[in-house]
């Protein structure tokens, strides 16, 4: 057995941190980052593989860094194993919860749909009995594949894994405790197939029938702690427990080496042997997987040269994922979604770097005479480190504690600080360890914890003289966590040291935790965020903005009202006369009024005033506050005061988008005029007669109706039957109406009867003068209709008698002047049938047409129109029904619209064919109908 504390530590890996790719603008060196939820990877085949167990996907990262991904799962991926040689990704995962996991082999060189091609999909389960899948491996041949579960079983697929028909599927092995790690070994043609589990490691000769077994040892190994070697150590199966780390041969147990520390994750690559372990101890025997991935301490990654024996790379690193060898390289992955690579040196530094510290070596005690000789010969800053350490543990255990500080002050930047910090812990020599934390902090080499730590010393030495030193540093130079620093003081009681930091480093959110929760100094808070730029002191008024209010309200109600209207730091004076102030929402600091409302009436006020473009809920909220303070008012004259300005504020036109909810809050309060000034601009005037016949105001019915019955004719109708309900004598009311009624028409008579008729207390006496009135009128309108039937039955007689003398008696033409010139009449001349007669060359001169007279045509076109007219208009079926709606007496539309034929098919004649006489004659006559029939009306 061979103790890893004996072995040499080198630096031969240089690490770092993956960077993004740079862009076309040379913009680039942002850590690169994982997207969230990566659990489980592999590599191979020049990519790294990662599998998502939020959502089911499968990222792959190329060396270019351009990360791609698709879904293999609805649900989770809970392993992947890459083949090496051939573009093979087989996976393991969820599609239903309390459903089997899917085994699914991906042919990564194929594509479908974008997708690669998922070759074989087959359930992960042993027999019958549902379980967990623990691990998982594949034969680079492509001929077996190894799946454990956590209830001891392993399943072997033999034949071809891309293809459900080639291949066989059986439980290789059976136990009762979980399976760990499985690993594959040929060997020539035999196959070998290690399994371990937490308690015991088997070996199964795959190559013969039966598939005989042989144990190797009974203890195991945790989840991912075991590996299989390469040929330079001869294939051997490497299982880490947490004592030892053991090598097997198929048939016996090989070499071990003591290697102490909870192992996590153990790999192999060119040579060397990769293990992960706690910083602590703990108990394997405690959890089933060795590997406490979901613990947030820290980890050592260590790399051993087993041939060689010595420690080839060691380093810290949070919360490892696990570790991919590719491109040449380790590429450590931690929670975060950071990847780290570990650069393998060139052969002659390592050379150079172990004959210098095996000269090193060979002063064990004289360490004195070994710093100076490493020094001359240039022994590099990790060699003399390790020989700095070594004198601090000599004389550490001497007792020297003051010596042994010094030299692991030396070590500072190379030797991990927990290793010296470990030892001093002891409240004896807690001020060694200040020393040692002061110089860390003072090489900038000290993290959160480190400041921490050396904080709770000087509180614990009471030294406030170096406490003040310490943070009281110019900013330049700073060598330690800031915020650290004042949470710690915070805790410790020093609050002036905490707000001194909170506000040199401007950590306002720190400095006003501590102002406002610990030292209660609100005004000194509030000036402070008076002092800040625009956009924090903004953010912290929303968060503290209630508090403040709580404890001095006029001072905060002062600062909001600058905030919101033209806001300038009042710390900055050179600046703030030349920069244009800001300004905030003032809508989102009302709730910090809670509780508060004479300062949030005043607040409001002054926004309107100042700003009269402030935010709607600004009005809105003042209505409401002013309409409050009416309601709850016992003053008369101030509640007349508080009336007028609710009122005044609803008639500022700041409400017309608001206007339901205006009309709302003054329903809530009872405010009766702002109720009717908004009816009266939403022109809701039956709701606002409706609200006096509510409250029975007879008379103020009759003015709603007078002020707006000219748009709402049917208010009229509505007064009228509200009067005919009510059982009180309501007759002068009611002949108001009627009266209103008669003169515009806006009611038949019978439905004025039927309306009164439901008033017990109305008799025919009320209506009996609108009854009489109405019966003259109609009297007198029937009377003109007899007449005006009477005339045109006179002109219908003597038209007619006309057109028959025109059909039947021939027509002289008498006339002996020109109808155009007045001038005597001479052969050649044209007469027509209206009695007109002109020289032809006066008719050829004038006429527009051969068939018509020149005199009428004018007369007769406007007639000619009128029918076109009413022609046109037999089809404005929406004219005709707005016109029969909104006219007092329907039938007469109807029976106006009969009388211009529109439900008449009506046909013109315009053109005449030659040869037809009788034809022309007809024409003729029908204009002359036409033309009296103009001429009558």
């Amino acid at each position: 057995m061979a103790a890893y504390l004996q072995w040499r530590r080198f630096v031969f890996f240089d690490r770092e941190t993956v960077k993004e790719p740079s862009g076309s603008d040379g913009a680039g060196g942002k850590p690169f980052v994982l997207p969230p939820g990566i659990a489980v990877c592999d590599s191979g085949r020049g990519s790294l593989v990662f599998g998502d167990i939020l959502h089911g996907g499968i990222w792959s990262l190329p060396r270019s860094l351009q990360l791609s991904s698709f879904q293999a799962y609805k649900l989770r991926v809970t392993h992947l194993y890459q083949l090496k040689q051939h573009s093979i990704l087989v996976s393991v995962g969820e599609d239903e919860e309390g459903i089997n996991p899917l085994v699914k082999v991906w042919n990564l060189e194929k594509r479908d749909g974008g997708n690669p091609l998922c070759t074989r999909i087959f359930p992960a389960i042993p027999g019958n009995k549902p379980t967990v899948v623990s691990c998982l491996t594949v034969h680079e041949n492509l001929n077996f594949m190894a799946i454990g579960f956590a209830d001891g079983s392993v399943v072997l697929t033999k034949g071809d894994i891309t293809r459900d028909r080639h291949s066989k599927t059986q439980i290789l092995h059976e136990g009762s405790y979980p399976v760990t790690g499985l690993a594959f070994r040929q060997s020539g043609k035999t196959t070998h197939l290690f399994v371990v589990t937490t308690e015991n490691i088997q070996s199964y000769m795959l190559s013969v029938k039966d598939y005989p077994r042989l144990e190797l040892d009974t203890h195991g190994c945790g989840l991912r702690c075991s590996s299989l070697s390469d040929p330079s150590q001869d294939l051997q199966f490497i299982v880490a427990g947490n004592e030892c780390v053991y090598l097997y041969q198929p048939d016996e147990r090989g070499p071990c080496f003591a290697f102490e520390g909870q192992k996590l994750i153990v790999h192999w690559y060119r040579g060397y042997l990769i293990v992960v372990s706690k910083d602590r101890k703990t108990s394997p025997k405690s959890e089933f997987a060795g590997n406490e991935a979901q613990n947030s301490d820290k980890q050592v990654l260590n790399i051993y040269d087993l041939c060689n024996k010595f420690i080839a790379y060691s380093s810290i690193f949070d919360d490892i994922v696990d570790v991919l060898a590719e491109w040449g390289s380790l590429y450590v992955l931690t929670r975060d979604g950071k990847i780290h690579v570990l650069q393998e040196k060139d052969t002659q530094t390592k050379l150079e770097a172990r004959k210098s510290i095996c000269f090193m070596l060979f002063r064990k005690n004289l360490f004195e005479m070994a710093i100076n000789l490493a020094k001359s010969h240039h022994l590099d800053s990790d060699g003399l480190s390790e020989i700095f350490r070594q004198y601090g543990d000599h004389l550490y255990n001497k007792g020297n504690h003051d010596g042994a500080i010094q030299q692991y002050i030396r070590t500072i930047g190379k030797l991990e600080p927990s290793y010296v910090i470990r030892k001093f812990l002891d409240a004896q020599r807690i001020h060694n360890l200040t020393a040692y934390l002061q110089t860390l902090h003072l090489q900038s080499l000290a993290n959160a914890d480190h400041t921490t730590l050396l904080l709770n010393c000087y509180t614990k030495l009471k030294d406030s003289s170096k406490l003040e030193e310490f943070i009281k540093t110019s900013e330049s130079e700073v060598r330690f966590d800031v915020e650290t620093a004042i949470k710690v003081l915070r805790q410790a009681g020093y609050y002036s040291h905490a707000v001194y930091l909170a506000e040199k480093h401007t950590h306002h959110e720190w400095y006003l935790k501590i102002q406002l929760e610990d030292i209660k100094n609100y005004q000194e808070a509030l000036c402070y965020i008076g002092k800040l730029p625009f956009d924090q002191a903004e953010s912290n008024m929303k968060r503290y903005g209630k508090i403040l209010m709580h404890h001095v309200p006029n001072e905060t109600t002062e600062l909001l009202k600058i905030l919101c209207t033209d806001y300038r730091p009042s710390g900055d004076s050179e600046g703030s006369g030349m920069l244009e102030g800001k300004k905030a929402n003032s809508e989102e600091f009302i709730p910090v009024f809670a509780n508060n409302s004479r300062e949030l009436k005043a607040f409001l006020e002054h926004m309107t005033e100042v700003q009269a473009d402030s935010p709607q809920g600004v009005y809105d909220t003042l209505l409401e506050l002013r309409l409050q303070n009416w309601a709850h008012e016992r003053d008369e004259q101030i509640k007349e005061k508080l009336h007028s300005e609710a009122l005044t504020l609803l008639k500022s036109r700041r409400f017309k988008t608001v206007f339901d909810k205006a009309l709302v809050l003054c329903q809530m309060h009872n405010f009766k005029d702002g109720v009717l000034y908004l009816y009266e601009q939403g022109k809701l005037f039956q709701q606002i007669m409706h609200y006096h016949m509510q409250n029975e105001q007879y008379k103020k019915v009759i003015e709603v109706c007078e002020l707006y019955g000219d748009q709402e004719a049917c208010l009229w109708e509505q007064a009228l039957g509200y009067f005919a309900r009510k059982e009180e004598d309501c007759k002068e009311y009611i002949a108001a109406v009627l009266k209103h009624i008669e003169n515009k028409n806006l009611m038949p008579p019978l439905l004025v009867v039927q309306t009164l008729a439901h008033n017990s207390t109305a008799t025919l006496s009320v209506i009996k003068d609108y009854l009489v009135n109405k019966l003259q009128k109609q009297s007198r309108q029937i009377e003109q209709d007899e007449q005006r039937i009477q005339k045109y039955r006179e002109e219908t007689t003597r038209i007619r008698q006309e057109i028959e003398e025109l059909k039947a008696s021939p027509k002289i033409f008498q006339k002996t002047k020109c109808s155009i010139c007045t001038s005597a009449l001479e052969l050649p001349s044209v007469h027509f049938l209206c009695g007109h007669s002109f020289h032809q060359h006066c008719f050829e001169s004038y006429s527009e047409s051969d068939s018509e007279c020149p005199t009428c045509m004018p007369e007769n076109r406007k007639v000619m129109d009128m029918i076109r007219a009413q022609e046109q208009k037999r089809d404005l079926h929406d004219q005709f029904q707005h016109q029969l709606k909104c006219a007092n007496d329907g039938f007469s539309v109807v029976a106006d619209y009969f009388g211009r034929g529109v439900f008449n098919k009506l046909t013109l004649i315009t053109d005449l064919p030659p040869g037809k006489a009788a034809t022309t004659i007809e024409a003729g006559l029908q204009r002359e109908l036409l033309l009296h029939a103009k001429r009558s009306t």
